[in-house]
């Protein structure tokens, strides 16, 4: 806007204007100020702090500057994001490296942060959230128990905890359930069952038995979770850890055959490794495993953590081998996206070597996570969300390889559960990310060459296309 340079032509009607549009009708000595040293120096600026701007969530400051007779405003726009950034960075551990943006709240596949933006989100919480956001039977489940009872420990029976693991055992295809909280937690709960059975059933000595894990695995960050796993940042000077435990190659069914020997007590696999990659075997490695297992006398243990649910397009991702592993670990989308619920499965007679005192947990089993965990499950099958994911799964999966972007070196995975793997002579995958956040998709790198695509298993057709339509324009524009 001009600005006179006499000052006897700056009118009360011009200052009162510049108040009003700019909603500064409490810096009007700042402005007059701003004009004198204009009228002295043709040069000249400030900052004016403000609140407003039509949302009130966001706050910042104007810069005025002011020379040769003109008067620029910019508007300096900071969300309100950072001061949660900042706070969560100040005081907690960083052991995250969140993309920079601030979630308040979450419906169906979409997201919102702080300043109101609206994202589609393509991660789910790894697997936690297949229901979407805020299910309306879930939350209706949760509030209603929530009301009723929640926790009274494992002390006491309750009326929500056998409903639960009949409905889980009879899906599962397995005779008895554990309950736990956490993914990690069913993790151990499986090894020290494995174990259990093998110095009780198996007859190997005592404190001798091994078991076979793969590389590239990810089953959770406890000492035993990290003692499996081959990623040198997860045990890194977290050492010294317990023995027990052999690594070989994924997808390799002659590493496993040649890794077994008489200590051996359980083979434990992803049927797709998440972490890893998004790293697909060949068709028939986990029935070749299961083979292998049962001519040898050792457990299968199939982690289907991240992989069960309906994620990859069957209840189970074993389902696609037709296995029936000794063992089965569920969690993530077992509490529906609303309470950590996890589950380990087996047979009966694995299950029945724990006595009471053996194994336990405070909220393992708690009316409140066995009455979302069977809503969870009623709610997938009810809803048809397994074939959806299938569904969905290959329409995803087909347009992401159309696309045919130089940055993209492989799309692979089942169902809803897919790794776009990005050139490593391109931008890395947390790149691809912070873009993706942009243009309103919200996911998360792993390996730093994979962007994890796994939206919802809601989600539906005219969705899809728009994220494919989205990753299409996104990727193109870090090529141009």
């Amino acid at each position: 806007m001009r600005v006179a340079q006499n000052s006897d032509q700056r009118s009360p009607e011009f200052f009162r204007f510049l108040e009003q549009s700019l909603q500064l009708a409490s810096r009007a000595r700042d402005i007059q100020r701003l004009f004198d040293r204009l009228s002295i120096s043709h040069d000249a600026s400030f900052y004016v702090p403000f609140i407003g701007f039509a949302k009130p969530s966001r706050f910042g400051h104007l810069h005025l500057a002011a020379g040769q007779g003109y008067i620029i405003v910019t508007l300096v726009i900071e969300s309100l994001m950072n001061k949660f950034i900042e706070g969560e960075n100040t005081f907690g551990a960083r052991n995250y490296a969140p993309l920079p943006v601030v979630l308040t709240r979450g419906e169906g596949c979409h997201v919102w942060d702080t300043d109101g933006n609206r994202y589609l989100d393509m991660m789910s919480a790894y697997s936690a959230v297949s229901h979407g956001h805020a299910h309306p039977k879930l939350v209706q489940v949760m509030r209603a128990q929530s009301g009723r009872l929640s926790v009274v420990s494992r002390a006491f029976y309750t009326d929500q905890l056998a409903p639960f693991l009949e409905k889980a055992c009879g899906l599962a295809r397995m005779d008895r359930a554990l309950p736990m909280n956490t993914g990690v937690e069913a993790i151990e709960t499986a090894l020290k069952a494995a174990r259990r059975w093998a110095y009780e059933v198996k007859g190997i000595a005592d404190d001798a038995a091994e078991i076979i894990v793969c590389r590239g695995n990810f089953h959770g960050r406890t000492i035993a979770a990290v003692a499996m796993s081959s990623e040198t940042q997860y045990r890194r000077h977290f050492g010294p850890f317990p023995p027990g435990f052999r690594s070989i190659d994924y997808a390799d069914v002659q590493a496993l055959e040649a890794a077994i020997n008489p200590n051996t007590a359980a083979f434990v696999v992803e049927p797709i490794q998440g972490e890893g990659g998004i790293n697909v075997p060949p068709n028939g490695y986990l029935a070749a495993c299961e083979t292998i297992c049962r001519n040898n006398n050792v457990l299968l243990i199939c982690d289907e953590i991240q992989t069960g649910l309906g994620r990859t397009g069957k209840f189970l991702a074993g389902e696609h081998d037709d296995v029936h592993p000794d063992i089965v670990v569920l969690g993530k989308a077992l509490g529906g996206g609303l309470y950590p619920v996890s589950l380990m499965l087996a047979r009966r007679e694995i299950v029945d070597l724990f006595e009471p005192g053996d194994h336990g947990s405070t909220f393992g089993g708690n009316p409140l996570a066995a009455a979302i965990g069977l809503a969870a499950l009623n709610v997938l099958i009810d809803e048809k969300l397994i074939e959806n994911s299938e569904a969905m799964g290959r329409r995803l999966n087909k347009g992401l390889r159309e696309l045919a972007s130089p940055l993209i070196k492989e799309v692979r995975g089942k169902g809803l559960l897919i790794g776009m793997e990005i050139d490593s002579q391109g931008p890395d995958a947390r790149t691809v990310c912070e873009r993706l956040m942009e243009h309103g998709i919200l996911t998360k790198e792993t390996h730093e060459t994979v962007v994890r695509i796994a939206p919802p298993l809601i989600i539906d057709r005219g969705t899809v296309d728009w994220a494919i339509e989205t990753i299409g324009k996104t990727l193109k524009g870090l090529t141009d």
